[in-house]
């Protein structure tokens, strides 16, 4: 009798163990908030409320269309307190990034791209006048965070983290993951990119970089290449490809330069970054649009971290050229 007891003991403690111990898998998350996502990870079950508990957190400090949003009372000057430390970390970063391009990557520029409108559809009736009005009010020296406050030279100044705020928001799930013990996942946010360990085939992720080509729709999606993700990675993209013109002869992408105000010519149709997290992709890739091939190697010499891969206009004709940071080829697959 005492044998049987213990071989039940025994059995029912093995069936309590195999329950606790779920089989973790592969599950994936897609939708679109203002822009499409995909979120892919192994795990024992769905995690899509603390998903989406990520993307709300995200909209209430960033969100500039949400009166509410700690980003748009900031903008008020209502209330000037950082309380919130990826608040924080958004700001510093963005400042950073500001100083190593001197300004060409502004988060105060907003009023700027708001002047010129969506596809410059107000250039004809900018001046210099309303420019110079307007530039009073940006710039990245004219606002701090001191002892978790921000201090504005001007009221008038306002932020935008649009510039960086996919890839944050791609950190911020990559986070929540990771202190779940999760050690395979992609988060792909508007085609910002946080990926960790391999894909369901056990294989490196594979991150498609599409041509630019010459379509306002967005409908033609073809690739111009694979980047292969192993370990953890942010990858961030930032182009006009559905944006640009041709003049001469050769491609211009429409840019704006925060420094000058106004729309510039540059050589770079498109620029991804690989970077350790996704919101210092983000910001570095769109201070590449900026700066232009040129600048971009100087700005990997002040940020090794990174590694570029750009797209960039021909000189010579209305084709395009790649050129990428040294570092850059060990994610790209070998050409046969």
């Amino acid at each position: 009798m005492k044998q049987t007891t213990a071989i039940l003991v025994f059995l029912s403690a093995c069936m309590l163990f195999s329950s606790c111990q779920q089989k973790q898998q592969y599950y994936t998350l897609t939708g679109q908030l203002h822009t499409p996502y995909v979120v892919k990870y192994e795990y024992k079950r769905p995690l899509t409320n603390e998903i989406n508990a990520e993307f709300q957190h995200f909209y209430h400090l960033f969100n500039a269309f949400d009166s509410t949003s700690v980003i748009s009372r900031i903008n008020r000057n209502e209330d000037l307190s950082v309380k919130d430390t990826l608040f924080a970390k958004l700001f510093n970063t963005a400042k950073h990034v500001s100083e190593q391009t001197d300004g060409a990557y502004d988060i105060t520029s907003a009023p700027i791209i708001n002047l010129w409108g969506f596809g410059f559809s107000k250039k004809d009736s900018v001046t210099p006048g309303h420019i110079d009005s307007v530039k009073a009010f940006v710039g990245y020296q004219k606002i701090h965070l001191v002892d978790g406050e921000i201090k504005k030279n001007d009221p008038r100044l306002q932020l935008n983290a649009s510039s960086l705020a996919d890839g944050t928001v791609c950190d911020m799930i990559a986070r929540m993951f990771e202190e779940k013990g999760i050690q395979n996942f992609m988060i792909d946010f508007g085609g910002e990119v946080v990926a960790k360990g391999v894909n369901p085939k056990g294989e490196c992720w594979r991150i498609g970089i599409t041509k630019p080509i010459d379509d306002a729709s967005g409908a033609t999606q073809d690739i111009q290449e694979i980047v292969t993700l192993c370990g953890r990675h942010a990858l961030a993209t930032s182009g006009n490809y559905r944006n640009f013109y041709i003049k001469d002869g050769k491609k211009y992408a429409h840019t704006v330069d925060p420094r000058e105000g106004c729309p510039v010519q540059r050589d770079v149709l498109g620029a991804t970054v690989i970077a350790p997290e996704g919101m210092v992709a983000d910001a570095y890739a769109t201070a590449c649009m900026v700066l232009g091939s040129e600048g971009a190697r100087k700005l990997k010499e002040l940020a090794p971290e990174i590694e570029y891969y750009l797209i960039c206009s021909d000189s010579t004709s209305t084709n395009y050229r790649i050129e990428y940071s040294e570092g850059f080829g060990k994610y790209l697959p070998a050409k046969e």
